[in-house]
């Protein structure tokens, strides 16, 4: 089996994590995406931020892994939130209508303060309380 093209960091303050992935989320690599999404929880961590910026390539297994990861987060007492995803996980978003669920609103650069809550743009789209497991299973809209 090929090693996968992705490379995890992480980066903790207090009950918060920056995760940034680098490289590409397909099908070889989502099991190190939700190995390492599962981590946090695992260890305390109930506010996760997920940093795309250095992903070339995410493909629907990518999506699934932040779905599933939202929702155990959620279930946790969480928040997990994707910030600037690839251009091929924007267009799965979209295709989906499931990018609500996922994205949160843009933080900049999320190293230097990342124990400070970022503040909602007056572009974000409206709140619709909708449930994960309807989107998971396709009777949302």
């Amino acid at each position: 089996m090929p090693f996968p093209q992705l490379t995890v960091y992480r980066r903790d303050r207090q009950n918060r994590a920056l995760i940034t992935l680098a490289g590409e989320i397909d099908l070889d690599s989502a099991l190190l995406v939700r190995t390492s999404l599962a981590r946090c929880l695992h260890d305390g961590i109930r506010t996760v931020d997920v940093d795309l910026t250095p992903v070339t390539f995410c493909d629907c297994s990518g999506l699934n892994v932040f779905l599933d990861a939202a929702q155990k987060t959620a279930e946790a007492g969480g928040t997990l939130r994707l910030h600037h995803p690839p251009p091929t996980l924007g267009r799965i978003l979209d295709l989906t209508d499931c990018g609500f669920l996922l994205l949160g609103p843009p933080l900049g650069n999320l190293s230097p303060r990342l124990g400070d809550v970022p503040v909602p743009s007056a572009q974000a789209p409206p709140y619709r309380p909708v449930s994960l497991a309807s989107v998971l299973s396709g009777d949302a809209r």
